[in-house]
């Protein structure tokens, strides 16, 4: 299967009644990075061995990351699942995500299509998300199309965060039948498709805030071109709320913390890439 995507990569904390929904979904390769301490370790073991549906797979690798500290290290977890990828391309993706059904022979098909195995290309698969635990899942972009329609369906983060997916260009996406070139935006943390070679996530980043962000920003600064999928996408399920979201709203020192780190970040890019690095800044400024 060389030149083909066969891996999709979850970090994952407690979430663990999604995996076997991911993967009545998705029928290629999983990397999973679990964050557990010994105790949750046994108990996901045992979790595993009853599932049918997990225990029927014989192509998902789970990395567990035994707890330590007191902040949730997602873009070391990340890092360990991207590790691990035995194939030439990745689907980057979070553990409250479903993939829309086909996606893993569509994105294949995608690969070839752009030639990601030539090209600096990071293919978006765009997002959206659901308020409703209960979902019948639309099994095609015109059933999405009318769930979107009807408010039953919204783009991700439409409500809290919208320049995180605003480039994606939804409108757009809505009638396009080939893929389109997006350009970066401040902020913008789609879900992509890229080969095996990319970057990896900047581990200073834990908790809630710019884990993903940082990400994109170096994909831009390395020339990668950013291309939508037009027959591609995957739905946000609802949870309660993580523990270090809620310490971002409530806790003043910690959104002051997360500031000091964008600003590091910031000046290590321009170290590294120079004038280039400069609209980073201009756009932080601007957002």
């Amino acid at each position: 299967f060389a030149g083909v995507p066969r891996n999709i990569c979850f970090p994952v904390s407690s979430r663990l009644q999604m995996l076997e929904a991911i993967c009545k979904h998705w029928e290629g390769p999983i990397s999973l990075a679990l964050y557990l301490s010994d105790a949750e370790a046994q108990q996901f073991l045992r979790y595993a061995q009853g599932s049918e549906v997990l225990m029927s797979r014989h192509n998902v690798a789970y990395h567990i990351v035994y707890k330590e500290g007191q902040f949730y290290p997602v873009n070391l977890l990340r890092n360990v699942a991207m590790k691990h990828v035995g194939t030439p391309y990745m689907f980057l993706s979070d553990i409250d995500f479903l993939p829309m059904y086909g996606l893993y022979e569509y994105l294949r098909k995608s690969v070839i299509q752009l030639d990601l195995a030539n090209t600096k290309k990071a293919m978006i698969v765009p997002a959206f998300e659901t308020l409703r635990y209960r979902l019948s899942f639309p099994k095609s972009k015109a059933e999405l199309l009318s769930m979107l329609d009807m408010g039953t369906l919204f783009t991700f983060r439409y409500h809290v965060w919208t320049k995180g997916h605003a480039p994606t260009n939804f409108a757009k996406w809505r009638t396009a039948t080939t893929p389109y070139r997006v350009e970066w935006e401040a902020d913008f943390e789609p879900y992509v498709v890229v080969r095996r070679d990319c970057p990896e996530y900047d581990r200073r980043f834990v908790g809630f805030g710019w884990n993903k962000v940082a990400h994109i920003m170096e994909l831009d600064a390395q020339e990668y071109e950013f291309i939508v999928l037009p027959n591609a996408y995957m739905i946000h399920m609802p949870h309660a709320p993580s523990f270090d979201i809620t310490k971002f709203r409530s806790n003043k020192q910690y959104r002051i913390c997360l500031k000091t780190l964008k600003e590091e970040f910031q000046q290590d890019m321009s170290r590294r890439y120079g004038f280039a690095a400069l609209k980073y800044l201009t756009a932080e400024n601007n957002s």
